[in-house]
């Protein structure tokens, strides 16, 4: 990893929490490989113990910085490698590998949404334990009128299990982003807050409380509700994973999004 990659996501301990910073904030927080990679390190690494036996950390906040936007989606240069089935089948695997590490990790975690939660930044938030937000939140996965590409069976599942199928299933085909109100009826997001600085605030608080709760009860209780999701995420999906990924129509995607214009969809 170079400087500049470490750079763009930060982890800092403050006292029995640790705090990860998704950290390009003139990219609105877009996702490297790299910061995926970090994400996943520090959650499984959190399952450790010092020598002395004390807990590494007792909770996990992730946040973005700038204000503007949690984490809006994976970066587009990270598609460019993507030219055949099997590059498509190895992202959504990367990707799932990463989003398990934040759901198995053992710790609550915490997503502190200021701003845009889109795409891979949605579903790192929706793998978290629980989630708070500012009242400009704009929260989804726009993919059928931007790039074009699909979520695994194993992201639609958390959603399922997060918001309901009938939810799930209207936002992802109407591409539409839902705002704090929404969010908070539907249980999607615990708290709203009024800005960037209160969000930070409170999502440290929060940590803090449940940091100093039973860790087993929670360990166990975060694993058992994980183990009843799983029920809902075996489906194969590499076929239709391949039919997106290996389309023109997600090359146009790609090409639009760079260009900033309406992308032209051809059904192939």
């Amino acid at each position: 990893m170079t400087k500049d990659e470490a750079e763009d996501l930060l982890y800092e301990r403050r006292d029995d929490i640790g705090v990860i910073t998704f950290n390009r904030p003139a990219s609105r927080n877009a996702l490297t490989f790299a910061m995926y990679d970090k994400l996943a390190e520090i959650c499984r690494d959190v399952t450790g113990t010092h020598a002395a036996g004390e807990r590494s950390v007792g909770a996990l906040v992730v946040t973005g910085a700038g204000g503007r936007a949690f984490a809006a989606g994976t970066d587009i240069s990270s598609f460019r490698g993507i030219r055949e089935a099997g590059d498509a089948l190895a992202y959504e695997t990367r990707i799932n590998e990463v989003l398990d590490a934040v759901e198995c990790c053992p710790v609550p975690t915490i997503a502190a949404i200021a701003g845009a939660c889109t795409g891979g930044g949605a579903a790192i938030a929706a793998a978290c334990d629980l989630r708070i937000a500012t009242r400009d939140l704009k929260f989804g996965f726009p993919i059928a009128r931007t790039l074009g590409n699909c979520l695994s069976t194993a992201s639609l599942a958390r959603l399922v299990a997060l918001i309901g199928s009938g939810r799930t299933r209207e936002i992802l085909l109407t591409a539409r982003l839902i705002g704090t109100e929404e969010a908070q009826a539907i249980g999607l997001i615990s708290e709203s807050v009024d800005d960037f600085a209160a969000v930070q605030t409170r999502a440290v608080e929060l940590a803090h409380t449940l940091a100093g709760h039973a860790p087993l009860t929670i360990q166990a209780t975060k694993e058992a509700l994980r183990r009843l999701r799983l029920r809902a995420a075996d489906a194969d999906d590499h076929d239709l994973i391949t039919l997106c990924y290996m389309s023109e129509d997600f090359r146009e995607g790609q090409a639009a999004f760079l260009e900033k214009r309406p992308p032209v969809w051809k059904g192939r």
